[in-house]
């Protein structure tokens, strides 16, 4: 039975017989979050890639270590570079609850620099039945405060066998590296789809590029419409070429990039392809309502991919990433209604005549933003190419 089910009645979706849901970050998102965590009776992975110690947060330890007092077996895995923030006190209060909590660690790292995989997945389960599986990390940013809308993004709400490959997908990461560890995420890793609901990973020690794949794939079948939508949109040649060629095939696709980005460099940088895009006949709308931080495709209506994986090298080659894959026309026609009531109410769609407004200075700057990304990305995921 799912918890709450007042919390599911505005602006989600819903598809049978897996039990999916749609949920918008902020205070949709939180609410439901915490509501899973109190009624958890067994169990609860919780791994993301940022924690914050604010008062979304401690909001969320304390229903964490609410939960381990009334003797629910919780893990809390957070990345080591983005969750660096979280003083001693704070950790020292999760383990002292009865948390087990973990960093997840580069293979080098210092005051200065940082050398490794992330964690950049954000999946929670409970009880190996209830999950959810987005881009939503646990910090004001993703929260609806009185003085500031949250970021936009979204999660996957899912009952059922999926939660179940989900916590032992979560467990597996709590553990030390091991033989049998590896033989164990081998075997689990033939188990990643239960009925119309498939999860995806991509993490280069792995080999595993499996989301990436699912793009790949999408851009192959796809017959009418792709729309993609994304925070950190800088696809490196082959993504370019595979999207360029879906477009050449009289697909309609359409992109929803950041107005507003948390890294003004990046959207430079990210500024700079709007003419590719456009020279190819690929739409661009800029969302504007607040900061875009969420990861989505959708292809023809029957099929969607959410989680954490952004169209970027990082993505594709470094970071450890999750995305539920959904083939289902019900839940993916709702989804793309309120992606596109979005597309019309907070987006501006851009144009030619947008970009000649640019001076030159601008035009510039993006430029070099740009081919500055592809070296950093270049330099940072040489080894991971070469090693695939």
């Amino acid at each position: 039975m799912i918890p709450n089910l007042k919390l599911f009645d505005v602006n989600t979706t819903r598809s049978t017989p897996e039990q999916l849901r749609l949920i918008k970050g902020g205070k949709q998102y939180f609410d439901l979050l915490k509501n899973l965590i109190d009624k958890a009776k067994e169990s609860i992975y919780f791994q993301t890639y940022i924690f914050d110690e604010d008062e979304t947060g401690t909001e969320v330890a304390d229903a964490l270590k609410a939960a381990a007092r009334r003797k629910v077996a919780v893990s809390l895995l957070v990345d080591g570079y983005a969750s660096k923030g979280l003083s001693r006190s704070f950790v020292s209060d999760l383990k002292e609850a009865g948390i087990k909590f973990k960093m997840f660690d580069p293979l080098l790292k210092s005051k200065y620099f940082y050398l490794g995989r992330r964690l950049h997945h954000k999946v929670v389960t409970i009880d190996s039945t209830f999950s959810l599986v987005g881009g939503i990390n646990i910090s004001n940013r993703y929260n609806d405060l009185p003085d500031q809308p949250a970021w936009l993004d979204w999660a996957v709400f899912a009952e059922g066998e999926i939660s179940e490959v989900l916590a032992n997908i979560c467990e597996s990461r709590m553990q030390p590296m091991s033989i049998k560890r590896f033989v164990r995420r081998k075997r689990l890793a033939v188990k990643n789809q239960i009925g119309s609901t498939k999860v995806n990973v991509n993490d280069w020690v792995r080999r595993k590029r499996e989301i990436t794949k699912s793009y790949f794939e999408m851009f192959g079948k796809a017959k009418d419409r792709v729309i993609i939508l994304s925070a950190y949109f800088l696809p490196n040649d082959l993504f370019r070429r595979k999207l360029r060629a879906v477009a050449k095939r009289g697909v309609k696709v359409q992109v929803v990039l950041a107005g507003t980005s948390d890294i003004k460099v990046a959207k430079y940088a990210e500024r700079y392809m709007y003419r590719w895009l456009l020279k190819n006949g690929i739409e661009i709308f800029e969302y504007e309502k607040s900061v875009l931080h969420g990861k989505m495709a959708i292809c023809d209506g029957e099929w969607i991919t959410v989680g954490s994986y952004n169209i970027n090298t990082i993505s594709a080659y470094a970071s450890i990433e999750l995305n539920l894959a959904i083939n289902d026309r019900a839940f993916t026609m709702k989804a793309e209604e309120q992606l596109r009531e979005i597309m019309l109410k907070d987006c501006v769609k851009i144009t030619s005549q947008n970009l000649m407004a640019h001076g030159w200075v601008i035009k510039t700057a993006q430029q070099a933003a740009y081919y500055l990304y592809r070296v950093l990305f270049f330099i940072f995921t040489f080894y991971f190419k070469q090693h695939e």
